[in-house]
Order: C-alpha cells, then sequence, then structure tokens
C-alpha cells in the first residue's frame, strides 16, 4: 500500500468520523452510530473513498483493543462482587434468553448452527456505554432501576466476554460441541480469574516503580504494554484478545493511578478507536439491504432487530425489587452498541458470517442502539406512581 493512500485514508476516516459523531450528537444519538454511518458513506458499499487495506485494518484491531481497555479501566471489580442477586439475574436473563432466541431463530430459517451460535451470542451483548450516558444526561443515575441495569452490566460484561471467546474458539475447530465449549468456558474464565488476581497483586508495586521513571509519556505507555501483552497472552491460549485487555483494564482500575490512566488513555482511544467503528461501517454493503435484489437481507434485519429488542426486554421481568421499574431496566439493556458490532465483526473474520448477513446484522445493531436513547427519555418522562412499570 503506498503511504499516500494510506495518509489520504487516515484524514478520510478522523474527519468524516468526527463530523457524522458531532451531527449525530445534536440529535440526542451517540457519536457510535456517526461513526458507522462515516464508514457506510465513504466506503466501497457507497461512495468508494476509502477501502481496507492490512494497515487499516490493523489499526482497527489496535482501537478495539484500547477500547476494551478503557471499558475494563472504567469498570470497578468490587462493583461486580456487589452486583447482588437483582441485578446478576437480571443480567443472566439477558443473555440466555437472547442467545436462545437468536439462535432458535436462525436456525429455524435454515441456517448452519454454527452461524446462529454466532448470531446468538451477538443477541447477548449489552452496551452499557450507551445506556449510563442517557441515564447520566437525564440526571438519574442514582435512580434505582438504573443501579440495577448498570450493575447488571458489568456481569453482561464478563459473560459476553466469555461467550465471545467461546464462540471464537468454536469458529477455529469448526464445530460445536458440549466439550469445546466447556473447554473454551474453563479457559476464559481461569484467564480471567488469573490474570486479574495475579495483576492485582503485583500491579501496585508495577505502578510505583513506573511513578520513579522520569521519561514522558512512560505510565501511558506501559500501560498500553501490559494490556497488548495480555491480549497477546489470550491469543497464546486460544482466547479472543479483547479478553486480555478487558482484563488488563480491571486489574490497573484497581491501582492508585487509575484516574492518571484513563486521563492518558483518551487521547489514544480517540484516534482509534473510531478507526476500528469506521472500518466496521465500511463493510456494509447496503445493496444488499435492497428488499427488492435477489438474496436481500432487508427483511431478515428487521426481524432480527424485533427479535434483538423484545429478548433483551424480557430481562426487565426478572425485576423483583419493590421500588425498581421494570421497563426501564428492560429498555436500558436493548442497545448492542459498540459490544455487538464485535461480536459481529468476530463472526465475519472468522468466515462463518457473510458479507450480505452481516450488513443485516450491523444494521440491528444500529437499530437497537437508536431506539433505546429516546425510550429510556420517554419512559422517564412520564414516570407513573406505580414504581412495577
Amino acid at each position: 500500500m503506498e503511504i499516500r493512500d494510506l495518509l489520504i485514508g487516515l484524514v478520510l476516516v478522523w474527519l468524516v468520523s468526527k463530523l457524522a459523531g458531532e451531527g449525530v450528537e445534536r440529535i440526542g444519538q451517540t457519536a457510535v452510530l456517526g461513526e458507522l454511518l462515516a464508514g457506510v458513506i465513504i466506503g466501497p458499499g457507497v461512495l468508494g473513498l476509502v477501502h481496507e487495506s492490512e494497515v487499516l485494518q490493523a489499526l482497527a484491531e489496535l482501537g478495539v483493543l484500547i477500547l476494551l481497555f478503557e471499558v475494563g479501566l472504567e469498570s470497578d471489580i468490587h462493583d461486580l462482587l456487589r452486583a447482588g442477586p437483582q441485578a446478576t439475574l437480571v443480567a443472566l436473563v439477558g443473555v440466555v434468553v437472547p442467545f436462545a432466541v437468536g439462535y432458535g431463530v436462525m436456525h429455524w430459517l435454515g441456517h448452519p448452527p454454527l452461524l446462529a451460535v454466532f448470531v446468538g451470542a451477538m443477541f447477548t451483548a449489552t452496551s452499557v456505554g450507551i445506556t449510563a450516558r442517557v441515564l447520566a444526561d437525564l440526571g438519574r443515575l442514582q435512580d434505582a432501576a438504573a443501579k440495577v441495569v448498570l450493575g447488571a452490566a458489568v456481569v453482561d460484561d464478563i459473560l459476553g466476554l466469555i461467550i465471545l471467546a467461546v464462540v471464537t474458539g468454536i469458529a477455529q475447530t469448526g464445530g460445536v460441541s458440549a466439550g469445546s465449549v466447556a473447554l473454551l468456558s474453563g479457559k476464559a474464565v481461569i484467564f480471567l480469574v488469573v490474570a486479574i488476581l495475579v495483576g492485582i497483586r503485583l500491579a501496585p508495586t508495577l505502578i510505583r516503580w513506573i511513578g520513579r521513571l522520569k521519561a514522558r509519556g512512560t505510565l501511558i505507555v506501559y500501560s498500553v504494554v501490559f494490556a497488548v501483552g495480555l491480549a497477546a497472552v489470550a491469543d497464546l491460549i486460544g482466547l479472543a484478545t479483547i479478553i486480555g485487555a478487558f482484563a488488563a483494564g480491571l486489574v490497573l482500575a484497581t491501582t492508585e493511578r487509575r484516574e492518571h490512566i484513563e486521563e492518558r488513555i483518551k487521547p489514544v482511544a480517540d484516534l482509534l478507536v473510531p478507526v476500528f467503528f469506521v472500518t466496521v461501517g465500511m463493510k456494509v454493503q447496503p445493496g444488499m439491504l435492497n428488499p427488492f435484489a435477489e438474496n436481500a437481507q432487508f427483511g431478515i434485519a428487521l426481524v432480527l432487530t424485533v427479535v434483538a429488542v423484545a429478548s433483551k426486554l424480557v430481562a426487565g421481568l426478572a425485576v423483583y425489587q419493590p421500588g425498581v421499574r421494570r421497563w426501564p431496566v428492560g429498555v436500558g439493556m436493548v442497545p448492542r452498541g459498540e459490544v455487538g458490532l464485535i461480536f459481529a465483526g468476530a463472526g465475519l473474520a472468522a468466515g462463518v458470517i457473510a458479507e450480505d448477513l452481516y450488513s443485516a446484522l450491523v444494521v440491528v445493531v444500529m437499530l437497537t442502539t437508536f431506539v433505546a436513547p429516546p425510550w429510556l427519555k420517554a419512559l422517564y418522562r412520564t414516570k407513573k406512581p406505580d414504581t412495577r412499570s
């Protein structure tokens, strides 16, 4: 690839993603949707201004590692332990029901089991970032339902990463069996537990040592080295690299320099994470969603969107605590956001999901992400005296 082409491509990716992100935020949506739309527009499916390359894809992969590292930093392992029975039950229902329904629908439509497993896994995702942003904007983060949703999302993140590790491993072996699922689940759990326990014990000493160093950028460089190193270890034992990056974030979140690391990782994320979302959008072929085209995927995109929304709303039925509203909990679990895109991208990269179905799945992610913010706002504007409503 010519360096000129790469530079022009990056200029377009960064410029258009920020313009589109600004535009959708001004209408009350998340910038992620703008970055996705930017990728669709400048990609081969529409204007063809930017084409995928190995270098661009590598930057996108690094971007998703930074994204999950940032998510880990913003999580609190003590919140996970304190999530409690209510949040845990909501998370379990919000994972089991969407997976079962997604798998069942794809199997009923005649798709092979492995593809059905990937779609079911994608349905389990929840983008807590989007829900948290809406609740913060509404001043409702201390609401009882908000605490349940955010607590459940911590558990959901862990379960989702384990599921992603399992389905990615299954795609590499080419089949689904109880033995392979058990083995991969065990490896994912053991890796997370060992990495977090060992990391928490060693991290304070490492951070104190780094604090004595004088070179510019030492803290952020060593933090990213830690994240990328754990990602490499995860890949070495057959797990998704993002599990390692997420574990690194969880570990460093327990240190006294957490806020400093968070502050310094933001500029890195601002540069690399949009590259990931734009490249995701570039893979979408709008022509494949034409309802009048041969092998059109528009119908299945709508069906899967309805299924994706309904299966997450069921999580609200798991609320049993007095004073916690069920509808806000269910709706808060609906948006798939960046997590769903990671699942869909993993399926495409593994060769399990074809390009036409991938385009439909990205539309599902976008629609579920679009519908949740205004729905939550409407629920809180029309709050009823009945706390179970």
